[in-house]
């Protein structure tokens, strides 16, 4: 078999090998880059999330906006132990209004509930809270 004679078939097929593997060589390197892209994306939104929650979770008028919280129910029917930045409080005998009230106010506050317990004695309700932000 003689070389020389197929030199021209060998330069195409050659060449053709060349062209294949530069473009599965291109198209893995833009599917690399599109994916770092979406990491990258996908990091600085969650550093944005990060960084409103900690000003969200770190305002100082959290206490204030919990003492409207405490307002809404007449002093006779609730107990307050507030230490630091733990919160347990008692409500007795509400009505279901206040109830869904206290509940609502509390889901509104960026305080992290750790237990709700809502006893229903009767037509009134006994609610006990413990919160910590």
């Amino acid at each position: 078999m003689n070389i020389a004679r197929y030199r021209n078939e060998l330069i195409v097929v050659l060449s053709l090998l060349f062209l294949l593997g530069a473009y599965s060589y291109k198209h893995t390197q833009q599917k690399s880059l599109e994916l770092l892209e979406k990491s990258i994306a996908s990091q600085t939104s969650e550093f944005e999330e990060t960084v409103s929650l900690k000003r969200v979770w770190g305002d100082k008028r959290i206490v204030q906006k919990l003492a409207k919280v405490k307002s809404l129910i007449p002093a006779s029917q609730v107990k307050w132990n507030q230490k630091g930045k733990k919160l347990t409080a008692s409500f007795t005998d509400l009505t279901p209004s206040q109830v869904n009230k206290v509940i609502t106010k509390l889901l509104n506050i960026a305080v992290r509930i750790e237990t709700i317990k809502v006893k229903k004695h009767g037509e009134n309700y006994n609610v006990e809270i413990k919160c910590k932000w």
